[in-house]
């Protein structure tokens, strides 16, 4: 008899990408071991949700396929739902928030086409999907989940189905991006059977913590506040049912700061030109540190997604400075005389150092007063003389440190 798992593969096969399963020389150098990149970023829609949207939906009975389906998202779910409806000839609705931006929205409804109708309600996800919901129960319709339904998680598990075939063995480690838990627990699933002594890891935003909070208070809890930053692994709650697969299995879930996760995208992007989005990253960012790796371990690491927005490549370039200590923020009170500018700039900056931003803080006080600088270094270890010299500089300078209420504006 079939398990749910063999047949989430089959029904599978014929519609998602078998994607690539590429060694990297790069990281297998650097970190002594046999690394590999699980291309997830090449799959139809550009991420694995195309798998559990498209697992759950073939599922369904003809009857609750009559009645179409709905879900709230503003990114690779709602991709993954209306690849699923147009290739299955399902009628959705996709329950969008107002903030979700026209080229998101174009690349939805060009994916789902007349069988897709795109709703936009709410200014937040959550707003959103309590009008998916309400609608669904209305017009009684079947609501397809990102990651809590049984469905989706083992359509997800045949990403792990898929590695182990392609690397002709189970890996040692396997690293997995993880926010609302349905891909972890999808691996979990695969390799309890299939490779029990591999030891997977799942790999969470720092600052959307939710399932590291999960496992310490024993059940999902909904955090107070999330950094969206990693948009498509930052959820303020997890699944109930991902949870219990993750506490039942003992994985481990370790986090990593988005600064390190812009690191990460950018040496992908420099060396490999592999365009991964955030969550895309989450694994290899985890690499070394917090995510151990032994000496000649086979590693596998799962690129979720690569649909990122190339507006925001500003951002992520600032945000990987700031984590590798090489840019930093001042508030420089110049005294009320001329030339105050002048010796900052021949007694303060460094020779290397460069001035990224300079802004008075009043603009009726232009020349003199309080103004944030922004400066840039060549080598993490110049910020020690830049700092001495400031303390010997009659000018009175602060730092501004990341996480301060300030600092969130400049970055």
């Amino acid at each position: 008899m079939s398990s749910p798992l063999d047949e989430a593969v089959a029904r599978l096969a014929p519609v998602v990408t078998r994607t690539p399963l590429e060694r990297n020389d790069r990281l297998s150098s650097l970190l002594h071991a046999d690394v590999w990149l699980k291309r997830e970023d090449l799959q139809v829609v550009r991420s694995y949700k195309a798998r559990g949207a498209y697992n759950m939906i073939a599922a369904l009975s003809p009857a609750d396929r009559a009645r179409g389906v709905v879900c709230a998202s503003a990114g690779n779910h709602a991709q993954g739902v209306a690849f699923a409806c147009r290739a299955l000839g399902v009628g959705g609705r996709v329950f969008l928030p107002h903030t979700t931006s026209r080229q998101k929205i174009g690349r939805i409804a060009a994916i789902g086409g007349d069988a897709v109708a795109i709703v936009m309600a709410g200014d937040s996800f959550d707003e959103t999907q309590i009008s998916a919901v309400a609608a669904a129960a209305e017009i009684g319709a079947v609501v397809v989940p990102p990651f809590d339904h049984p469905d989706v998680i083992v359509g997800q598990a045949t990403v792990a189905v898929e590695i182990i075939d392609q690397l002709g063995r189970p890996p040692d480690l396997l690293v997995v991006p993880t926010g609302g838990g349905g891909l972890l627990a999808g691996q979990l699933i695969a390799t309890e059977t299939l490779a029990p002594l591999t030891r997977v890891v799942g790999v969470e935003p720092a600052g959307a913590a939710s399932m590291t909070a999960a496992l310490v208070a024993g059940a999902p809890v909904t955090l107070d506040a999330i950094d969206t930053f990693v948009d498509g692994a930052s959820v303020r709650r997890v699944g109930d049912l991902p949870f219990a697969v993750v506490q039942r299995r003992g994985a481990r879930v370790v986090t990593v700061p988005e600064g390190q996760v812009c690191t990460a995208m950018l040496e992908l992007y420099q060396s490999e030109g592999l365009v991964a989005e955030p969550a895309g990253a989450l694994a290899v960012a985890a690499l070394g540190d917090p995510v151990a790796v032994g000496p000649d371990e086979t590693v596998v690491c799962i690129v979720s997604g690569g649909n990122n927005d190339v507006s925001r490549y500003g951002e992520i370039i600032e945000r990987s400075l700031v984590h590798e200590g090489l840019k930093h923020y001042f508030l420089v009170r110049f005294p009320q005389e001329p030339g105050a500018l002048r010796r900052f700039l021949d007694e303060v900056l460094g020779p290397d150092d460069d001035i990224t931003l300079f802004e008075y803080v009043k603009k009726n006080n232009r020349e003199t007063g309080p103004a944030v600088v922004g400066i840039e270094l060549v080598r993490r270890e110049d910020l020690a003389p830049l700092r001495a010299r400031m303390e010997a500089s009659p000018l009175t300078i602060e730092p501004i440190p990341p996480g301060s209420p300030m600092f969130a504006f400049l970055v």
